[in-house]
Protein backbone atom coordinates (compact mmCIF):
# COMPACT_ATOMS: atom_id res chain seq x y z
CA UNK A 1 0.00 0.00 0.00
CA UNK A 2 1.25 3.13 -0.96
CA UNK A 3 2.40 5.61 1.86
CA UNK A 4 0.06 8.16 1.19
CA UNK A 5 -2.57 5.91 1.18
CA UNK A 6 -1.64 4.48 4.30
CA UNK A 7 -1.25 7.80 6.08
CA UNK A 8 -4.20 9.02 5.21
CA UNK A 9 -6.00 5.64 5.92
CA UNK A 10 -4.84 5.39 9.34
CA UNK A 11 -5.41 9.38 10.07
CA UNK A 12 -9.05 8.91 9.19
CA UNK A 13 -9.39 5.98 11.34
CA UNK A 14 -7.53 7.92 14.60
CA UNK A 15 -9.90 10.68 13.55
CA UNK A 16 -13.33 8.62 13.42
CA UNK A 17 -12.09 7.10 17.12
CA UNK A 18 -11.10 10.47 18.68
CA UNK A 19 -14.68 11.67 17.54
CA UNK A 20 -16.73 8.11 18.13
CA UNK A 21 -15.18 8.11 21.74
CA UNK A 22 -15.83 11.30 22.68
CA UNK A 23 -19.28 11.14 22.17
CA UNK A 24 -19.59 14.57 20.50
CA UNK A 25 -22.12 13.37 17.09
CA UNK A 26 -25.07 15.34 17.09
CA UNK A 27 -27.95 12.28 17.03
CA UNK A 28 -30.13 14.57 15.10
CA UNK A 29 -28.05 16.03 12.05
CA UNK A 30 -26.00 14.03 9.13
CA UNK A 31 -24.47 15.12 5.99
CA UNK A 32 -24.49 12.90 2.67
CA UNK A 33 -22.18 13.80 -0.01
CA UNK A 34 -23.39 12.21 -3.80
CA UNK A 35 -19.93 12.33 -5.59
CA UNK A 36 -20.48 12.25 -9.62
CA UNK A 37 -17.63 10.85 -11.85
CA UNK A 38 -17.49 10.33 -15.48
CA UNK A 39 -15.13 8.23 -17.05
CA UNK A 40 -15.18 8.57 -20.93
CA UNK A 41 -18.25 5.98 -20.83
CA UNK A 42 -20.58 6.25 -18.82
CA UNK A 43 -21.59 8.79 -15.77
CA UNK A 44 -21.26 7.21 -12.40
CA UNK A 45 -22.21 8.11 -8.37
CA UNK A 46 -19.78 6.82 -5.28
CA UNK A 47 -21.73 4.55 -3.00
CA UNK A 48 -20.42 2.68 -0.01
CA UNK A 49 -21.33 -0.48 1.19
CA UNK A 50 -21.99 -0.53 5.09
CA UNK A 51 -20.44 -2.78 7.23
CA UNK A 52 -23.75 -4.93 8.23
CA UNK A 53 -23.84 -7.53 12.06
CA UNK A 54 -25.56 -9.75 9.69
CA UNK A 55 -22.97 -10.82 7.01
CA UNK A 56 -25.32 -11.99 4.64
CA UNK A 57 -27.32 -8.85 4.43
CA UNK A 58 -25.69 -6.31 2.13
CA UNK A 59 -26.88 -2.25 2.44
CA UNK A 60 -25.76 0.42 0.15
CA UNK A 61 -25.38 3.87 0.88
CA UNK A 62 -24.18 7.31 -0.46
CA UNK A 63 -20.90 8.20 1.82
CA UNK A 64 -22.75 10.44 4.66
CA UNK A 65 -22.90 10.43 8.78
CA UNK A 66 -23.85 12.50 12.20
CA UNK A 67 -21.95 16.03 12.14
CA UNK A 68 -20.30 16.49 15.05
CA UNK A 69 -21.00 19.61 17.59
CA UNK A 70 -17.93 21.04 17.20
CA UNK A 71 -17.73 21.35 13.48
CA UNK A 72 -19.43 23.60 10.42
CA UNK A 73 -21.74 21.18 8.43
CA UNK A 74 -18.47 21.99 5.41
CA UNK A 75 -16.06 20.43 7.33
CA UNK A 76 -18.57 17.88 8.24
CA UNK A 77 -18.90 16.71 5.01
CA UNK A 78 -15.42 16.57 4.17
CA UNK A 79 -14.68 14.83 7.02
CA UNK A 80 -17.21 12.06 6.56
CA UNK A 81 -16.12 12.04 2.71
CA UNK A 82 -12.56 11.06 4.12
CA UNK A 83 -13.43 8.93 7.05
CA UNK A 84 -15.42 6.59 4.36
CA UNK A 85 -14.26 6.82 1.14
CA UNK A 86 -10.08 8.32 1.69
CA UNK A 87 -11.26 11.57 -1.00
CA UNK A 88 -9.95 15.00 -0.06
CA UNK A 89 -9.62 17.96 -1.76
CA UNK A 90 -12.81 17.82 -3.19
CA UNK A 91 -15.02 20.73 -3.57
CA UNK A 92 -18.49 20.12 -2.06
CA UNK A 93 -21.63 22.09 -2.77
CA UNK A 94 -24.40 22.15 -0.28
CA UNK A 95 -27.85 21.73 -2.12
CA UNK A 96 -30.54 20.11 -0.03
CA UNK A 97 -31.91 19.51 3.20
CA UNK A 98 -33.86 16.37 3.85
CA UNK A 99 -36.31 16.24 6.91
CA UNK A 100 -38.47 13.58 6.57
CA UNK A 101 -39.84 12.45 9.97
CA UNK A 102 -39.52 8.85 8.89
CA UNK A 103 -36.79 9.25 6.72
CA UNK A 104 -34.61 6.93 9.03
CA UNK A 105 -37.65 4.50 10.30
CA UNK A 106 -37.82 1.71 7.28
CA UNK A 107 -36.85 -1.17 8.91
CA UNK A 108 -34.57 -2.11 6.26
CA UNK A 109 -32.24 0.09 8.15
CA UNK A 110 -33.24 -0.86 11.64
CA UNK A 111 -30.30 -3.18 12.13
CA UNK A 112 -27.40 -0.90 11.04
CA UNK A 113 -28.48 1.97 12.96
CA UNK A 114 -28.97 -0.70 16.15
CA UNK A 115 -24.91 -1.24 15.41
CA UNK A 116 -23.55 1.77 14.55
CA UNK A 117 -26.09 5.01 16.01
CA UNK A 118 -25.85 5.23 20.04
CA UNK A 119 -29.66 6.78 19.91
CA UNK A 120 -30.81 4.60 16.85
CA UNK A 121 -34.11 6.22 17.01
CA UNK A 122 -33.67 9.63 17.02
CA UNK A 123 -34.93 11.90 14.04
CA UNK A 124 -32.35 13.19 11.61
CA UNK A 125 -32.02 15.82 9.27
CA UNK A 126 -29.55 15.42 6.38
CA UNK A 127 -27.74 18.40 4.57
CA UNK A 128 -26.50 17.06 0.75
CA UNK A 129 -23.79 17.89 -0.93
CA UNK A 130 -22.71 17.21 -4.24
CA UNK A 131 -19.54 17.08 -6.26
CA UNK A 132 -17.81 16.58 -9.63
CA UNK A 133 -14.95 15.20 -9.74
CA UNK A 134 -12.74 13.89 -12.23
CA UNK A 135 -11.86 10.02 -11.73
CA UNK A 136 -8.37 9.54 -12.86
CA UNK A 137 -7.85 11.80 -10.15
CA UNK A 138 -8.65 9.93 -7.38
CA UNK A 139 -8.60 7.11 -5.47
CA UNK A 140 -11.30 5.87 -3.32
CA UNK A 141 -10.49 3.88 -0.15
CA UNK A 142 -13.06 2.31 2.57
CA UNK A 143 -12.84 2.62 5.82
CA UNK A 144 -14.75 3.78 8.88
CA UNK A 145 -18.10 1.97 8.92
CA UNK A 146 -17.81 1.54 5.13
CA UNK A 147 -17.05 -2.05 3.96
CA UNK A 148 -16.65 -1.47 0.64
CA UNK A 149 -16.41 2.13 -1.86
CA UNK A 150 -17.17 2.36 -5.40
CA UNK A 151 -18.82 3.84 -8.54
CA UNK A 152 -21.72 2.83 -9.85
CA UNK A 153 -23.50 3.56 -13.30
CA UNK A 154 -25.88 6.52 -12.91
CA UNK A 155 -28.53 4.53 -14.91
CA UNK A 156 -28.51 1.74 -12.99
CA UNK A 157 -28.33 2.78 -8.94
CA UNK A 158 -30.04 0.27 -6.67
CA UNK A 159 -32.24 0.53 -3.76
CA UNK A 160 -29.92 2.29 -0.92
CA UNK A 161 -29.91 2.83 2.77
CA UNK A 162 -32.55 5.98 4.18
CA UNK A 163 -33.95 8.25 1.55
CA UNK A 164 -30.97 7.63 -0.31
CA UNK A 165 -32.11 7.10 -3.47
CA UNK A 166 -34.00 10.45 -2.96
CA UNK A 167 -31.23 12.48 -2.25
CA UNK A 168 -29.02 10.91 -5.15
CA UNK A 169 -32.42 11.56 -7.61
CA UNK A 170 -32.59 15.16 -6.52
CA UNK A 171 -28.72 15.68 -7.20
CA UNK A 172 -28.83 14.38 -10.53
CA UNK A 173 -31.64 16.53 -11.59
CA UNK A 174 -29.69 19.57 -9.99
CA UNK A 175 -26.78 18.52 -12.10
CA UNK A 176 -29.69 18.30 -15.23
CA UNK A 177 -30.26 21.54 -14.53
CA UNK A 178 -26.94 23.33 -14.13
CA UNK A 179 -25.88 21.73 -17.24
CA UNK A 180 -28.43 23.10 -19.07
CA UNK A 181 -28.15 26.50 -18.16
CA UNK A 182 -24.55 27.46 -16.90
CA UNK A 183 -22.90 23.99 -18.67
CA UNK A 184 -22.28 22.86 -15.09
CA UNK A 185 -20.77 19.14 -15.63
CA UNK A 186 -17.70 20.19 -17.59
CA UNK A 187 -15.40 19.17 -14.41
CA UNK A 188 -16.34 16.13 -14.85
CA UNK A 189 -14.28 16.10 -18.41
CA UNK A 190 -10.39 14.79 -18.46
CA UNK A 191 -8.02 17.51 -19.30
CA UNK A 192 -8.45 16.17 -22.78
CA UNK A 193 -11.15 14.51 -24.52
CA UNK A 194 -12.74 13.41 -27.43
CA UNK A 195 -16.05 14.90 -28.86
CA UNK A 196 -17.12 11.44 -28.62
CA UNK A 197 -17.07 11.69 -25.27
CA UNK A 198 -18.22 15.02 -24.58
CA UNK A 199 -21.31 14.34 -26.73
CA UNK A 200 -21.69 10.90 -24.53
CA UNK A 201 -21.67 13.42 -21.18
CA UNK A 202 -24.45 15.49 -23.20
CA UNK A 203 -26.50 12.38 -23.26
CA UNK A 204 -25.95 10.92 -19.91
CA UNK A 205 -27.25 14.19 -18.27
CA UNK A 206 -29.40 15.22 -21.02
CA UNK A 207 -31.37 11.70 -20.87
CA UNK A 208 -31.46 11.69 -24.64
CA UNK A 209 -29.07 10.92 -27.52
CA UNK A 210 -28.17 13.42 -29.86
CA UNK A 211 -27.58 13.47 -33.84
CA UNK A 212 -23.34 13.21 -33.85
CA UNK A 213 -23.41 15.25 -36.62
CA UNK A 214 -25.65 18.27 -35.06
CA UNK A 215 -23.68 18.20 -31.73
CA UNK A 216 -20.87 18.41 -33.36
CA UNK A 217 -21.60 21.68 -35.41
CA UNK A 218 -23.04 22.91 -32.65
CA UNK A 219 -20.40 23.04 -29.97
CA UNK A 220 -17.56 24.19 -32.30
CA UNK A 221 -19.98 26.93 -33.54
CA UNK A 222 -20.03 27.89 -29.63
CA UNK A 223 -16.78 27.88 -29.36
CA UNK A 224 -17.55 25.68 -25.96
CA UNK A 225 -14.24 23.17 -26.74
CA UNK A 226 -11.02 24.20 -28.45
CA UNK A 227 -8.64 21.28 -30.61
CA UNK A 228 -5.58 20.83 -28.86
CA UNK A 229 -4.02 19.22 -32.27
CA UNK A 230 -3.09 16.40 -30.26
CA UNK A 231 -4.48 12.55 -31.22
CA UNK A 232 -5.95 9.88 -28.97
CA UNK A 233 -2.91 7.28 -28.73
CA UNK A 234 -3.16 3.41 -27.81
CA UNK A 235 -6.14 2.94 -29.27
CA UNK A 236 -7.34 -0.08 -31.78
CA UNK A 237 -9.49 2.29 -34.04
CA UNK A 238 -8.58 6.01 -35.77
CA UNK A 239 -7.27 7.89 -33.05
CA UNK A 240 -9.92 10.87 -32.64
CA UNK A 241 -8.48 14.65 -32.33
CA UNK A 242 -8.30 15.46 -28.97
CA UNK A 243 -9.95 18.70 -27.47
CA UNK A 244 -9.97 20.99 -23.85
CA UNK A 245 -12.98 23.06 -22.89
CA UNK A 246 -12.52 26.72 -23.83
CA UNK A 247 -12.55 28.26 -20.22
CA UNK A 248 -12.75 31.61 -22.08
CA UNK A 249 -15.97 30.86 -23.48
CA UNK A 250 -16.98 29.49 -20.12
CA UNK A 251 -16.03 31.76 -17.54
Amino acid sequence: MPLQKMLTFAFSTFLNGILMSASNLNPNVSVDCVVFGFDNEQLNVLLIEQKMQNRNKVQLALPGDLISDDESLDDAAARVLLELTGLQGIYLKQFKAFGNPNRVKDIKDLDWLQSYREQPQARVITIAYYALVKMEEFQASASSFADRVFWQDVEAVPALAFDHNEIFSTAFAQLREGFEQHKTGFELLPEKFTLSQIQRLYEIILGKKLDKRNFRKKILKENLVTPTNQKQKGVLHKPAMLYEINNDENS
